[in-house]
């Protein structure tokens, strides 16, 4: 596939981040879009800042990823909008959260973020499967994470969820490269590894998992959150031991908030790199100079991945960006 015009595309997780931006660089190189999301009102914003590039169409549809009913029913209304054919699926949609597997407590967080992740991945593959089969070219493209190749974000935080959701789409997307070879040719797919990129992710998935805004966090909320950072040792620890329960709130706030703004790649630099990565024919993608990073430094000592002093090295090389140093020694 050698250029969008003309092309229509599928997007889930339209509504910010790499999703809105992907949904903005298509329809302005004149490529229809179907969107969902299951934040309506993010999608509303989206499409007015696709439109206000005059650019092609795009279609709304609120849909919750994780259900394989709603993916069927978002594929019947794109059928209807836009024809029996599609030519691009980005399954982009993705929640951060889960917690430990050693409480039963955190399970729901778990397997909701697992669904949304892994399940909002396959279930758009089987739902567009056949719209892909009809178009003369398609293209799938998947996003796993660095987390689909190193299941960490720091020797400090429980991130199981994630990391199995992301390394379930990274092996299913490489695996449907000789699966389509065979079966369907003129379809080609893509595994999309990005490292930090400035999204609302962390702010979305409090809001998808149930929990209250970090400005918001009841007094139980604070205390849990304080003692799962005081076990994390170190300067953080120290730091707590002296703030109030509105100070945690805010701490916790502008955590979310830096990891969106000083994210060493934008969400619209993200988007680009995986359009030329996908127009180039490329089957992984990686997004970002830490993702480069890290994929080099876990293929060149797989056995030391999960030491602490892996990624310590990491920071003291200034291969991380400022945010995510941040959040992987809080925890």
């Amino acid at each position: 596939m050698d250029k969008l015009a003309g092309k229509i595309a599928v997007v889930t997780g339209g509504g910010t981040g790499m999703g809105r931006e992907l949904c903005i660089a298509l329809t302005k190189a004149g490529c229809e879009v179907a969107s969902c999301d299951v934040m309506m009102d993010n999608l509303e914003q989206t499409k007015k800042l696709c439109e206000a590039k005059g650019a092609a169409r795009i279609t709304l549809h609120q849909c919750d990823v994780s259900s394989e009913a709603a993916m069927n029913a978002f594929r019947d209304q794109v059928k209807k909008d836009h024809g029996e054919a599609i030519h691009l699926l980005f399954n982009n949609a993705g929640i951060g959260g889960g917690g430990t597997m050693t409480s039963e407590e955190t399970r729901p967080d778990w397997e909701r973020t697992f669904a949304v992740c892994w399940y909002g991945v396959y279930y758009g593959c089987r739902a567009f499967m056949p719209m892909l089969m009809a178009a003369k070219e398609a293209h799938i493209v998947n996003t796993s994470s660095i987390n689909g190749f190193w299941a960490s974000i720091g020797p400090t935080v429980p991130h199981s969820a994630y990391s199995a959701a992301k390394f379930a789409v990274k092996g299913f997307t490489e695996a449907l490269i000789t699966d389509l070879r065979i079966n369907a040719p003129h379809i080609k797919a893509s595994v999309v590894m990005p490292g930090h990129i400035g999204t609302s992710i962390a702010i979305n998935s409090g809001k998808v998992l149930g929990h209250a805004e970090p400005l918001k966090m009841t007094e139980a909320e604070v205390k849990e959150i304080r003692e799962r950072l005081m076990q994390a040792g170190g300067d953080t620890a120290e730091l707590l031991m002296n703030l109030s329960d509105d100070q945690i709130r805010e701490f916790i706030h502008q955590r979310t908030v830096d990891f969106r703004d000083q994210a060493p790649t934008s969400a619209a630099d993200a988007a680009g790199i995986i359009i030329k990565g996908v127009l180039a024919g490329k089957w992984r993608i990686l997004v970002g100079e830490d993702a480069h990073n890290i994929d080099r430094k876990v293929r060149s000592d797989p056995e030391s991945a999960y030491e602490p002093e892996f990624l310590q090295s990491m920071i003291d090389a200034g291969e991380f960006g400022q945010a995510i140093i941040s959040a992987t020694q809080q925890g």
